[in-house]
């Protein structure tokens, strides 16, 4: 329905010019560049978010409620103006044409693009699609495979690249279509990683079809026209294709030389003789059909002479009988000297030339003769089979590996069904002409999608008729003569042509050299498009080339690449190579037309509204199959390739973002995976460690304890969900600038430890409110983290504001009430890296309590990466006074065994119950200055005055109990273990024990007033402290249970007192609570 707009103007008030200047100013500071951290310019929308348009400002107060908007939201009239002048034109001739002529000052102003369907699509995909296996193999493919599996091959691979062609339309009609082509659509649909990995593929088969046409044109310069130039001539038959192969090789690198040297100089004459060359395709073509029309009524004489049914090649001799009469006299011919020893009439001639026949067969019979139900069937054979015509007499006789040395037309290659495939694929290839020069275009989502199929439909009509004209107009024998060696070295198709062979040899000539030039210029630009856009780190070289865009490397690795092809030599062997190349690029078209039509993608709108998601499925897996039909190893390298330069672009490319198919997918596969995750917890075997990593920053938001990353990447090794999490204490609006750029840091600490995982800053009014927020909503849906990990406050005590273990403890009291395990990791600096190999050593788990079996499972997870693989793990649990320690040991072996771990099991028996004098002492000091800071409200510097005094005080007491003269008064020792009391005790027994006594008895009274509970926490942890510095102090890693925070907060530093005597002496600790639930299973 039509729109009308009326356009009313609204006055507006005057402004200053100052003040107009004044905001210019701010725009021009306000700009941004864009281009990202590697230098490549950054894909944006060209019409918002875009500042290279100075004029994005706005007239008048008008709309002054959006000024402050106005950068990243602009006004609709100026969305309107870049709409309507936005042009996208490809890097094709016209640019060339433009840096060449201007010469002058002023710029050449761009034209806009006006090339319709006929001239823009449906002409080029004509020219790439028609070419050289027309020419040169359609005939010997029909005589080879015969009509009905001819018809199959094309019909196979016409429809693969029809359904190939209704993806690409649907693709290339949603939005604009920039130069680049079959790489554009499948970079910006799947992703950088299958638009890189199928763009080099695709730019690998356009570079082998350079490799192709410049043997084809070869191949009909020294078999067709001018076969005496040859350098390499055979003296043996047996000889003669590796000396045509030699020949190959030499001029296909002199051709190639020369073409790569036109290209460099005159890309832009290359491009206008486009025509030239497709005019001498469009008349051979024509000539063809006007030969098979003349055969009707006046067939061309070309005969074919055969000895029994065997055809002979007739290069050497001119008349097909062994003898004729002359002058009344019966003399032996040219053809009787190549069988036999002698021209006389008794010499000694080859048994088989003795005892049959020379007949003499019209080449082409002719359409009406019905010879077409005898190319009805396929005639396949090894390599060195004889070309014979089955209905004619023979009498076998000789020797047959005599044959080989005879002028017999044999097989060159061993053929079958599915190499004939390969070789003719090919042939169809070149549909994407249409789409690579949307640039140009005046209508591009309407041309590409007739264009393109018309010209498919064109072509398939013209293979379809030429197989079956061929098969009625031209005998079986002549068809299977790949080289014409039957008619005297004629072209086979030209033999059939009107009006003179000549018209065809020159025209595929031409044909083959115009598809050469076009491939050798096509394939540097996509190159050249791929470097550019910095997906792949080390073709960034080949971004570069001359100052008018010309692209130099590129060309030269195009022509060095092309030259392996030339090597090659063979034209059957090379079309192979390209075929998978231009497969997998058609596979991966389809794939992303049925993917962006299954996700049903917002932005999924093509014009062109004839697709289905099941004709693309049905193209990419005709691609496939033809693939693996044609030549499974070749498949298989192809995707090899492929895979390869994925998994690069994916580890080392650049990260592009371009809103790809792959990422929907991604998305709609993890949402319905979260689904699935939130009907039920997962099974205990299921049960893995998803850890929150609570990740401190300093004041300049730079990491402090990397070795946490570290440690968690060998704990996890890339499996299950990592979410690094990190708090920032303020407001989101002043601190925004702050998050994002501890969220960069934290992200590059990451990558810099192999840590794969999520970033998650949180901006809070205060620390705890922060974490808390982290360990209640980090993750989403059944994705959410089951463990925590932090690092160990170590610097409470030194801490002025009490707050920081005061938020430890809380932590440790939403994780159990969120059911989550909690891992601190205690020394974590001296953590190993992931480069480091730790040697023979012990991972240690004190298993003091059991709460979930996570003790277990760690050490197991630990051993599976590198670093810590050599160590070996040792379990120790804890008898009490009525446990049977023996039976403990039996029993935890037991259940090791049944858990499937390997581990050395000991039993440490802790039967004394006396509490020493050193843990009361320890007590009443904790107490002590415990109760002083809770009840003293003094200053931060005289708190600290005051707790130094007492913890002195306290020194000094505990070094006139066990008479310590050489101890300095400023060494604080925070625990006795129970051998260095015994030892100080024994040494000074005599001289001190009634001093010591008496300052015990002394103390007694202090002791009782000290809380009980307190005491015994004291007792355990200084007697466990001191067993597990005992067993496991040369340990690489010691894990131990975490004991709980005390239910009263009155008791929290308390609690930070016990956890310091339990760790002393103590490297690496990882203290370890579970979530309450059973993580380690004996079951399968």
């Amino acid at each position: 329905m039509p729109t009308n707009f009326t356009v009313v103007p609204v006055k507006d008030g005057t402004r200053k010019a100052k003040e107009g200047n004044e905001q210019n100013d701010v725009l021009k500071e306000e700009e941004e560049d864009t281009t990202t951290g590697d230098g490549v310019p950054k894909e944006n929308s060209p019409f918002i978010n875009n500042t290279d348009d100075k004029g994005n400002s706005y007239d008048g107060t008008n709309m002054a409620l959006f000024e402050e908007e106005m950068d990243s939201n602009p006004m609709v009239s100026s969305f309107l103006s870049k709409l309507a002048n936005y042009t996208n034109l490809s890097q094709g001739a016209q640019e060339h044409e433009e840096a060449d002529d201007d010469e002058g000052p002023k710029k050449k102003a761009v034209k806009s693009p006006q090339m319709g369907t006929f001239m823009g699509v449906y002409l080029p995909c004509l020219q790439n699609i028609l070419g050289v296996i027309l020419f040169l193999r359609l005939t010997w493919i029909v005589g080879t495979a015969g009509i009905l599996e001819s018809l199959a091959i094309v019909g196979l691979c016409c429809s693969c690249t029809m359904l190939t062609a209704i993806s690409m339309s649907a693709i290339a009609t949603n939005g604009v279509v920039p130069a680049g082509g079959s790489y554009y659509m499948i970079s910006r649909s799947l992703g950088p990683e299958f638009g890189g990995a199928v763009g080099l593929c695709f730019y690998l088969g356009t570079t082998f079809a350079g490799s192709m046409y410049i043997l084809g044109t070869i191949e009909i310069l020294l078999t067709y026209m001018v076969p005496k130039a040859a350098i390499f001539v055979a003296d043996k038959k047996e000889d003669e294709l590796d000396a045509l192969l030699n020949n190959m090789r030499v001029y296909g690198t002199c051709c190639l030389a020369l073409m790569a040297v036109v290209v460099f100089v005159g890309v832009k004459y290359v491009n206008k003789l486009a025509l030239v060359f497709l005019a001498c395709v469009i008349l051979s073509i024509l000539a063809i059909y006007a030969g098979v029309i003349k055969t009707i009524f006046d067939p061309p004489y070309f005969p074919v002479c055969m000895l029994g049914n065997r055809t002979l090649k007739n290069h050497q001799f001119d008349k097909c009988n062994k003898t004729e009469v002359i002058d009344n006299m019966t003399v032996t011919t040219q053809l009787w000297s190549l069988f036999c020893d002698g021209s006389h009439l008794n010499a000694t001639c080859n048994e088989y030339f003795a005892s049959n026949n020379v007949t003499e067969l019209q080449g082409i019979p002719g359409l009406t003769s019905g010879v077409i139900s005898e190319n009805m069937w396929s005639t396949y054979g090894p390599l060195g089979m004889l070309v014979e015509k089955s209905n004619l007499p023979s009498l076998e006789g000789g020797d047959p590996t005599q044959d080989i040395y005879m002028p017999y037309v044999v097989n060159d290659i061993t053929t079958f069904f599915t190499l004939l495939v390969g070789i003719y694929f090919p042939s169809v290839t070149g549909i994407m002409a249409g789409s690579n020069r949307s640039g140009d275009l005046r209508d591009a989502q309407k041309s590409i999608p007739i264009g393109t199929i018309l010209a498919i439909t064109t072509t398939s009509v013209i293979y379809i008729t030429s197989v079956v004209l061929f098969g009625a107009c031209i005998e079986g024998v002549l068809l299977r003569d790949k080289y014409g060696d039957s008619v005297k070295g004629n072209l086979v198709i030209g033999t059939l042509s009107w009006p003179s062979p000549w018209v065809i040899v020159i025209g595929s000539f031409f044909s083959c050299c115009g598809a050469g030039l076009q491939s050798l210029t096509g394939a540097p630009r996509l190159l050249q498009a791929i470097a550019r856009d910095g997906i792949v780190p080390f073709l960034q070289v080949f971004g570069h080339g001359k100052a008018n865009g010309e692209p130099t490397w590129a060309l030269l690795l195009t022509a060095g690449i092309c030259e392996i092809g030339i090597l090659i030599a063979s034209l059957d062997a090379v079309a192979p190579i390209l075929s998978m190349f231009f497969l997998m690029c058609y596979l991966f078209v389809n794939l992303a037309c049925a993917v962006q039509t299954l996700l049903r993608t917002p932005n999924w709108r093509p014009r062109f509204k004839y697709y289905h998601w099941a004709l693309s499925f049905l193209g990419m897996s005709l691609c496939l199959a033809i693939m693996f039909i044609s030549s499974w190893y070749y498949a298989i390298v192809a995707m090899v390739i492929a895979g390869c330069i994925y998994k690069y672009i994916e580890y080392r490319g650049a990260e592009k973002e371009w809103g790809d198919g792959i990422r929907g997918l991604s998305l709609n596969a993890a949402r319905y995976a979260l689904n699935r995750l939130e009907d039920a917890p997962p099974h205990t075997k299921n049960w893995r460690p998803q850890l929150l990593v609570l990740l401190n920053v300093d004041s300049d938001q730079a990491v402090k304890h990397p070795r946490l990353l570290s440690f968690t990447t060998q704990l996890k090794a890339g499996k299950g969900l990592t979410i690094v999490g990190n708090v920032l204490q303020g407001t989101y609006l002043t601190k925004e600038a702050e998050a994002k750029k501890a969220e960069q840091n934290i992200k590059a600490a990451m990558s810099a430890e192999r840590t794969k995982g999520f970033c998650h800053v949180v901006v809070s009014s205060n620390l705890r409110d922060g974490v808390s927020h982290l360990i209640q909503s980090a993750g989403l849906g059944g994705m959410k983290h089951n463990t925590v990990l932090m690092a160990w406050p170590g610097a409470w005590k030194q801490s002025n504001d009490p707050q920081s273990w005061r938020n430890f403890i809380e932590t440790i009291r939403e994780t159990t009430a969120a059911h989550q395990a909690l891992l601190v990791a205690k020394n974590v600096d001296s953590f190993p890296t992931n480069q480091d190999r730790l040697g023979e050593g012990t991972i240690d788990v004190w298993w003091v309590v059991h709460d979930g079996g996570l003790l277990m499972l760690l050490p197991f997870l630990l051993r599976q990466h590198k670093v810590w693989r050599k160590c070996k793990m040792r379990i120790f649990t804890v008898a009490q006074m009525d446990d049977n320690s023996i039976q403990m040991k039996k029993d935890l072996q037991m259940f090791l065994y049944h858990l499937r771990l390997d581990a050395e099991v000991e039993v440490v028996e802790m039967h004394d119950n006396d509490i020493s004098a050193f843990t009361y002492e320890k007590t009443l000091m904790m107490e002590q200055r415990s109760q002083m800071l809770k009840q003293m409200h003094l200053s931060r510097t005289e708190r600290e005055r005051e707790a130094q005094l007492i913890h002195d005080r306290n020194t000094a007491s505990h070094a006139t109990i066990n008479d310590k003269v050489d101890a300095e008064p400023e060494q604080v020792h925070m625990t006795w273990t129970k051998d260095k009391l015994l030892t100080e005790r024994n040494r000074n027994r005599e001289c001190n024990a009634n001093v010591a006594v008496r300052d015990l008895f002394n103390m007694k009274p202090e002791w009782e007033s000290l809380n009980q509970t307190n005491v015994r926490r004291m007792h355990t942890a200084v007697k466990l402290n001191e067993v597990v510095v005992n067993k496991s102090q040369g340990a690489h890693l010691v894990l131990l249970n975490m004991p709980g925070p005390p239910r009263n907060r009155g008791g929290d530093e308390n609690y930070m007192e016990f956890l310091e005597v339990l760790l002393e002496g103590l490297n690496r600790v990882l203290l370890v609570r579970g979530g309450g639930r059973e993580v380690i299973t004996i079951y399968s």
